[in-house]
């Protein structure tokens, strides 16, 4: 059986209407991590139905650039992979005082746990792997399905999205522990287009964030309407299902017995090991269209986007269900 969770929350309105600039009304211009961009369009969508008036600009970037951007004062809104130092948020406080001459109040949260997933070939025999195997792909020392297990496929083509994402910084971090990517890494230029190498090379295992392979996606042409419709009313949203398109594969920990999929279910309870934290950072007002966005994403509707959207959301009222496991 595959794990699911499903969420039920009451749909809040941020304040009232007013005229000029407020909380939902005015333009703001948000800066992205681009791993997140599938999640982060949902958010856009339902806030600009809810709130007609409102109008987000938001560019993907690397997160680096997205940080650079923030730094600079070029936006006061971004989504990343890690949080503001202590020291960060002084500094940004500091620069809005002796460039800007005003004060501003930096906030963050923690909107979402996300899972790294692995994805290889629906042709692949291969259906698990620990994460000592996983670094040895990703650092070059295996280069051939056939060292894992009999195969019949050949060289191991290792897919991101690109070498400066926060995809890549994960990877070198949290499964190589410093050690650099190997050459049999190679970078798509974005998370769908390794989706569609995995798709269609035998010999290709991708990395992404599961967001981006849940049945969820598969339906992505929903309209604005019925995607608000569904996290606006008071029904519990399920969390989706992983895609049939290409095979997730378990992972586990060299010490542990049972390898996981990237399911909601074994993110919540620490079972699948290999996550990140996606936090909001903005140095916005309160009474302006960004700050009115950020308590948006990081209140009860924005949180049952991210529910529907694979991922964990950050704050939740869940249940868990069992739903049959189709892969």
């Amino acid at each position: 059986m595959g794990a699911a969770l499903c969420m039920a929350m009451a749909a809040c309105n941020i304040g009232p209407r007013e005229t000029g600039n407020n909380a939902t009304r005015g333009t703001a211009t948000i800066m992205c991590d681009g791993t997140f961009e599938n999640i982060f369009e949902q958010e856009v969508e339902v806030f600009e139905y809810q709130y007609p008036e409102a109008h987000l600009l938001v560019r993907y970037v690397t997160q680096t650039e997205a940080f650079d951007s923030l730094f600079s004062l070029n936006t006061r809104t971004i989504v990343a992979a890690r949080d503001l130092t202590a020291q960060e948020k002084s500094a940004l406080r500091a620069r809005y005082r002796n460039e800007r001459d005003i004060t501003v109040n930096v906030r963050s949260s923690m909107i979402a746990v996300d899972a790294v997933a692995f994805i290889v070939n629906p042709a692949n025999t291969c259906e698990k792997l620990s994460i000592p195997e996983l670094g040895d792909i990703l650092s070059g020392r295996t280069t051939r399905w056939d060292e894992l297990e009999p195969s019949d496929l050949g060289n191991i083509r290792v897919v991101i999205d690109n070498s400066g994402s926060s995809l890549a910084t994960f990877l070198r971090d949290s499964v190589l522990h410093g050690e650099l990517l190997g050459p049999t890494v190679v970078s798509a230029g974005s998370i769908p287009e390794v989706f569609n190498i995995v798709e269609n090379d035998r010999n290709a295992i991708g990395v992404l964030g599961v967001s981006w392979i849940t049945s969820d996606m598969d339906c992505a042409d929903i309209s604005s309407e019925d995607l608000a419709r569904s996290v606006l009313s008071d029904d519990p949203v399920v969390g989706a299902t992983l895609t049939q398109r290409v095979k997730v594969l378990r992972v586990y920990r060299a010490e542990d017995a049972v390898a996981y999929k990237p399911y909601q279910q074994y993110i919540f309870d620490g079972s699948y090991p290999l996550f990140r934290q996606i936090y909001m950072i903005t140095a916005a007002s309160t009474h302006n269209v960004a700050g009115g966005f950020y308590s948006f994403v990081t209140g009860p509707i924005g949180q049952k986007i991210i529910m529907k959207t694979g991922i964990l959301p950050a704050r939740v009222n869940i249940q868990r269900v069992e739903l049959p496991e189709r892969d």
